[in-house]
């Protein structure tokens, strides 16, 4: 394991300990809110997705397409819900 040269390391007056923290957390898990940003994008298509296909099926227009897309767009929600309660329960310490 390579020892950290204290000569590059900041000294503690220098960042406070909300800020140390918060680096730890980032490196720990990095690129956390680009991750989260994109569950949520992935979970609005779905929705929208959903919303489209579930009036289709309302209406019995094109039944052997539309149940299989609704249904993947339910997957698609549920998989974006799955990552973004996972992603959140790493840094509060929920998880083992």
């Amino acid at each position: 394991m390579v020892q950290p040269n204290p000569e590059n390391r900041p000294s503690q007056s220098s960042v406070n300990p909300e800020q140390y923290a918060r680096l730890k957390a980032e490196i720990a898990a990095p690129y956390g809110n680009i991750r989260k940003f994109i569950y949520i994008a992935a979970g609005a298509s779905g929705f929208i997705g959903a919303f489209i296909f579930f009036f289709q099926v309302l209406a019995g227009r094109n039944l052997e397409t539309a149940l299989p897309n609704f249904a993947l767009q339910l997957g698609v929600i549920a998989v974006a819900v799955f990552l973004w309660r996972w992603e959140g329960g790493k840094g509060s310490g929920k998880r083992d």
